[in-house]
């Protein structure tokens, strides 16, 4: 099935998820125009504007994502993270343009013990999450037409991300100490933008959840990382209580991708097989 040459605004088109989902919506024919800095600014409204003027369909890949930085810096997360989406959800609202705008595991606690689901109660832990949780809330409230997709745990070539961060932390040599009690599923953003693609073909209007299949915890990947790449790593498992951030974080962050998987049809794959394809790749 083509696109028959739909046109994309992607915000934040040359971040880690944007870059590669710019890349894999022109492999499938959609005519795609990016936006991000230093010529895009989200929070600019006139620019803002523009870029859904420019399109059939607005992606928001756009986000302040340093999560310990935003307790730090928490009006130019709100800003980013809230500010922009409801603004983003008016423009389009008046033009009639439907937008997917990507969310996180990070609207959670963490507490649950199974899987969320999209109707779970959001309560976040952050202030990060509190931005992307209120994003949410003010891009349903502009009335547009809209989906959010939830992500989490999302690496990708473009960006840092735990896995880069584990390969780098792992060649200083020393003991190697891993959270063993943060329960996900890693995620690349190939996968995601995959899966954007079909959305944008469907259009549909909710909250889904997406990220690849099975979880493991952080150490687990961690071992899993050095054994695909043959590194010999002192890696140690502690627990999040043990290692001391500026922001909490969720320790379940596990997806039931149910909704997702029926609507689309498509298999979801799990997590080891698209990162040991990355690791072979760095």
């Amino acid at each position: 099935m083509t696109s028959c040459h739909t046109s994309v605004s992607i915000l934040g088109g040359r971040g880690m998820l944007g870059s590669d989902l710019a890349k894999i919506c022109e492999q499938q024919d959609f005519e795609v125009n990016i936006f991000d800095l230093p010529e895009f600014d989200i929070t600019n409204t006139r620019q803002l504007e523009k870029a859904v003027e420019t399109s059939q369909i607005i992606v928001n890949c756009a986000a302040y994502t340093d999560v310990d930085g935003a307790e730090n810096n928490s009006e130019s997360a709100y800003k980013i993270n809230a500010e922009a989406a409801g603004r983003l959800g008016d423009i389009a609202r008046k033009l009639d343009k439907w937008v997917l705008h990507i969310s996180t595991d990070f609207v959670f606690n963490g507490r649950l013990d199974r899987p969320y689901i999209e109707t779970d109660p959001t309560e976040p832990i952050s202030t990060y999450g509190k931005t992307k949780q209120a994003g949410e809330q003010l891009l349903e409230k502009s009335g547009c037409r809209h989906c959010i997709l939830r992500v989490e745990w999302t690496y990708g070539s473009a960006g840092s991300n735990f896995i880069t961060k584990m390969i780098q932390r792992a060649k200083g040599g020393k003991i190697l100490r891993v959270v063993n009690d943060q329960i996900g599923a890693p995620t690349a953003t190939t996968a995601v933008a995959e899966v954007v693609c079909e959305l944008l073909r469907l259009k549909p209007i909710g909250i889904f959840h997406f990220a690849n299949s099975g979880y493991a915890s952080r150490f687990e990947v961690a071992q899993f990382i050095f054994e695909k790449l043959s590194m010999k790593v002192n890696v140690r498992p502690c627990k999040t209580s043990d290692y001391t951030t500026v922001a909490a974080r969720p320790l379940n962050s596990r997806f039931n991708c149910g909704k997702i998987s029926t609507l689309t049809g498509v298999p979801i794959e799990h997590w080891q097989i698209p990162l040991e394809h990355f690791l072979r790749n760095i």
